[in-house]
């Protein structure tokens, strides 16, 4: 018998209980129960209600996320007896679902909404062919980011196309934000008892914002303190060192991103109207919302359109664009207005400018009331025309003590480790922002961990950003090691990669130590080749396979000790 006292506990809680919750909690009380001995000691801490089903984990990935999420999810069943495994989407026909009966899809969102590349033929498959997929049970949980127009909408996309074939949905569809540990040990919670066969309430959705130029992150006022360029006369490259004071104190980590909502210049916009023989004063309403032309083509996406646009858009004026087409301004030019056409029907098919988010290169500790940026201005050609990125032209454009919007992107995957733990920092080009947050912090708050620093630019007199800087760091002993490569300089090129391979006996000895790997810049070429490197560093000097060492690397990620945040 129970005391008085918890027994009153046990009403209350029952009384206040759902169905399914009371049906979790027995679940939950007979799995405890069997986790003890004969005599009644608890034999674990945490319950393991008994599974038989043999899930297959799906990621499809684009900067590691949904990997990271899907590798720490198999370690955690694997513990908890569950017959897991885990399968990349690329590459994986629809067809061989016909024949699981339980799948865990973990799917990040890019850019506007779109699959990330390694899932794209997989979802195209899926959607244009038929499979019978009544004898599957799915839960798909999506990583994605508020801030962004479509809010996880890879992951709501391939849940309907799912369920449209006949599959069942073990969970509903989790629509995760930035900060996403919580919800996955939430999801896992839920999968588990599923497993079992007990119905779960649906705790883990998180509501998706909705579709609009609004987000959930809070808007700080920064004003232009200093802007410089890193590259000396002669330079193919226009890098800028960005200073931005705020009136306010701003709360931010090394390793966070600062968030910028851009805005169409009236360079970019004038053309636009006169294509749609618009004034810009004229008032459009779309949906209940009414602005002038000029605000809306501010603010919505007229460069790069996303293939969703350019096909609607392509229906509204008749015409299949099969050329490339990049700007809404090169697909105007290359239609005429059919005498049925009005402009609030083509700018509602124009999403809103997605946020743009850049590593944060200084530490609230060095640089006390400060945020510092490291912009490359995005110059490339498209119709044989060249164009300039929208939000590194906003950004570099500004002159001193203007102000303009931003917000904290918080990046809790590519945070600094202990103070004592040492890091190797790879991050050539612009990826070296985050790398002086951490160096300067470390320096400022006296870190005893080691810090060994891989940087690759074009041209040494040219090209070596934060020199003065990082010289200092190395010689105060801040910085432990340094390596640089800069390909242009000698007939062969070198790359950060080959600085890793000469290096290779250090670095496995520094990763072996229980050093924490980090990598940041562009996603390709760079950090594959980055990645396939290390690799063979780690084959050759622990002689093993190749097959191994990439197991080695993927057990390093699922420890928190290899951090990629790459673009």
């Amino acid at each position: 018998m129970l005391p008085d006292s918890k027994l009153a506990i046990l009403k209350e809680l029952v009384k206040v209980s759902s169905p399914e919750e009371l049906i979790w909690s027995k679940g939950y009380i007979a799995g405890f129960l069997e986790g003890r001995n004969s005599i009644g000691t608890p034999v674990a801490d945490t319950a393991i209600i008994p599974v038989q089903v043999k899930p297959v984990i799906v990621y499809g990935t684009e900067t590691g996320n949904a990997k990271k999420v899907a590798s720490g999810l198999l370690a955690s069943f694997k513990k908890k007896k569950i017959n897991a495994r885990t399968v990349d989407i690329f590459g994986l026909d629809p067809k061989k679902l016909e024949k699981e009966s339980h799948v865990l899809f973990i799917i990040s969102t890019q850019g506007e909404g779109e699959f990330p590349l390694s899932a794209q033929a997989f979802y195209e498959q899926l959607t244009t062919k038929d499979y019978n997929l009544k004898e599957l049970s799915y839960s798909v949980f999506g990583l994605g980011d508020s801030s962004y127009p479509l809010f996880n909408q890879a992951a709501i996309a391939l849940d309907e196309a799912l369920e449209k074939h006949g599959a069942k949905r073990l969970l509903p569809l989790v629509k995760a934000d930035v900060n996403y540990a919580e919800t996955v040990s939430q999801w896992e919670n839920d999968l588990q008892t599923a497993f079992a066969g007990v119905s779960v309430a649906t705790t883990t959705v998180v509501t998706s914002p909705s579709v609009s130029n609004t987000h959930t992150k809070e808007i700080h006022k920064g004003i232009l303190s200093h802007k410089v360029i890193l590259n000396d006369t002669g330079s193919n490259k226009e890098t800028y060192h960005l200073e931005i004071s705020t009136n306010e104190e701003v709360q931010y980590a090394p390793g966070d991103a600062l968030g910028v909502i851009a805005r169409n210049s009236t360079a970019k916009i004038v053309p636009i109207l006169n294509w749609l023989k618009l004034e810009g004063s004229t008032d459009i309403t779309i949906g209940n919302e009414s602005k002038s032309a000029t605000n809306w083509l501010a603010e919505k996406n007229i460069l790069g359109l996303s293939k969703r646009s350019v096909k609607n858009i392509g229906k509204l004026l008749h015409i299949d664009f099969r050329d490339e087409v990049t700007d809404l301004e090169d697909l105007l030019s290359q239609a005429a207005l059919p005498e049925e056409f009005k402009a609030a029907a083509l700018l509602k098919e124009l999403l809103p400018v997605a946020p743009r988010l850049y590593s944060i290169s200084s530490s609230p500790e060095a640089h006390d009331g400060e945020v510092h940026l490291t912009v490359n201005l995005n110059t490339f050609k498209a119709n044989g025309t060249e164009k300039q990125g929208l939000a590194s032209t906003y950004l570099t454009v500004f002159e001193a003590d203007e102000t303009f919007d931003f917000y904290i992107h918080p990046n809790p995957n590519f945070r600094l480790p202990e103070d004592d733990r040492d890091i190797i920092m790879i991050g050539p080009g612009t990826g070296i922002a985050p790398f002086r947050s951490f160096i300067a912090h470390r320096d400022a708050t006296g870190a005893d961990g080691k810090n060994w620093l891989f940087f690759g630019e074009q041209h040494f007199v040219l090209d070596f950003y934060y020199q003065t800087e990082i010289q200092d760091w190395l010689a105060s002993g801040v910085l432990t090691n340094l390596d640089v490569a800069f390909s242009r300089d000698q007939q062969h090129k070198i790359y950060v990669q080959d600085r890793i391979r000469e290096k290779a006996a250090e670095f496995n000895q520094w990763l072996q130590n229980g050093a924490v790997l980090y990598i940041c810049g562009q996603k390709s070429p760079m950090s594959t080749d980055v990645e396939r490197a290390i690799i063979e560093v780690i084959a050759e000097q622990r002689n093993i396979s190749l097959t191994d060492a990439a197991n080695v690397l993927e057990q390093l990620e699922t420890e928190g000790r290899y951090k990629k945040d790459v673009y």
